[in-house]
């Protein structure tokens, strides 16, 4: 069946959460009433481009480059301007990417350095309502979206280019189906304010792994194939550039995934898969916890957000059979790198992802029987350097250097030898589209 096809389109949207179909009336309703000028106020739109070139120079499987890219366009629909609804909002995103993983292609190891990859194609990344309530104490959102735009997510990774650290953590999505952008499925989350610097912060999302598929668009909103729901939770403390003069944010946190996954090591029996040769075990149920700080510690110029920010996660899981144990993330953003230069930044982040026994047994067994000898590293080690160069108000410029010690071995389970650390030259610029255009 071809999805992009328009009467199919309109007959699953017809039978959909009434949250969409809500938005979707208030929209149409505001095109039949409103002005063109009041719709000019209303709509914010956005779109920008993001490419991600990176070399690998040294070690891994071999030299090369890859490229990968982001289209996004979208924008902010104020519904308080068109239907005097106070402070809602409809959000709406779509995305084209592109390109190759240098990853997989060349390094050989399963955690890219370039965050744009995944999700290929063109994509409705986002379809949401949003408002507040409780004298805007409370903050609700819901429709078609995703798990990591609103947790476990910052703003400081527009300064680095490893997926690793960024857009969240990697070991969020390596031990549950923790949902990602720009590959949507049904979901919302609520955030509700204790005070007015602290926080509780939860949402409900739909596991749907087949929207990870090449040929999925964002149109098919069934749930035929959902598998079950995964479940963020966190506490946190933030401040704002406006109202600190060292702005700050901590959170602890965890999810519950509750959906179905394979097990990556064990058979039914309990026994290595890999060993005895039948299927791997289909469990269910995974959950994990989180602790994650930034906090800015100079700030020569209050009304300039130049200084120097600390930042660091440390993540484990809980529950489930998993193939890492822990995950931990430190580094920092520099704003201001000369006194003629106040919007370029350095960066340096380092993270390290710890492997479980388990998993690593079970990857000694499938080289041993593939001729090879000895058990994997135990741990992957990246860490990146770059230096944002801001060639005007519109576009960004970012040169990044990698380094990978000890390239992971879940791309390629049963390869026979380690491979070398690897040295990767990247590439990341960011261009403001609807700056430029409108």
């Amino acid at each position: 069946m071809d999805k992009s096809t328009p009467p199919d389109i309109f007959k699953k949207l017809s039978t959909r959460s009434s949250v969409t179909v809500v938005a979707s009336m208030l929209m149409f309703s505001a095109v039949c009433t409103a002005s063109p000028s009041t719709w000019q106020d209303a709509f914010d739109f956005q779109a920008s481009y993001t490419g991600e070139s990176a070399t690998n120079v040294e070690g891994g499987e071999r030299r090369g480059t890859a490229y990968a890219g982001q289209l996004f366009v979208g924008g902010e629909l104020d519904l308080n301007a068109l239907l005097d609804w106070e402070d809602t909002k409809v959000h709406i995103a779509m995305t084209n990417r592109h390109g190759k993983n240098l990853a997989e292609h060349y390094i050989g190891n399963s955690t890219s350095v370039q965050e744009i990859f995944g999700g290929q194609n063109t994509r409705l990344a986002r379809f949401t309502i949003a408002s507040t309530f409780l004298d805007g104490d409370l903050e609700l959102e819901g429709g078609r979206t995703v798990a990591n735009i609103s947790f476990l997510g910052s703003e400081l990774c527009q300064y680095f280019q490893t997926n690793a650290a960024c857009g969240n953590p990697t070991f969020v999505f390596r031990t549950s189906n923790f949902t990602w952008w720009p590959v949507s499925s049904w979901g919302g989350h609520a955030k509700y304010w204790l005070s007015s610097t602290t926080y509780f912060h939860t949402g409900v999302y739909e596991d749907n792994t087949s929207h990870q598929d090449l040929g999925d668009h964002g149109f098919d909103w069934a749930t035929n194939e959902a598998t079950g729901v995964v479940v963020p939770f966190t506490l946190g403390y933030q401040t704002t550039w406006d109202n600190d003069e060292l702005p700050r944010r901590y959170e602890i946190g965890g999810w519950y995934d509750g959906a179905d996954y394979t097990d990556p090591v064990f058979d039914a029996e309990g026994n290595y898969a890999a060993q005895s040769g039948n299927d791997y075990a289909i469990r269910n149920g995974r959950s994990g916890i989180f602790a994650r700080f930034e906090q800015t510690v100079t700030r020569p110029n209050p009304l300039t957000k130049e200084g120097l920010t600390l930042f660091g996660a440390v993540l484990t899981g809980t529950s489930g059979e998993l193939i890492e144990d822990y995950f931990i993330k430190a580094g920092f953003v520099l704003r201001g790198t000369l006194a003629s230069r106040p919007d370029d930044t350095i960066g340096f982040v380092y993270t390290r992802q710890q492997y479980t026994d388990e998993a690593l047994e079970d990857q000694r067994i499938l080289r041993a029987i593939n001729g090879g000898v000895g058990t994997p590293a135990s741990s992957q080690t990246m860490l990146e350097l770059s230096y944002g160069y801001q060639l005007n108000e519109h576009v960004r410029i970012q040169p990044n250097v990698h380094y990978i010690i000890n390239p992971d071995q879940f791309a390629q389970r049963d390869r026979v030898s380690a491979l070398d650390d690897s040295i990767v030259l990247g590439l990341r610029f960011d261009v403001n589209l609807a700056a430029l255009l409108l």
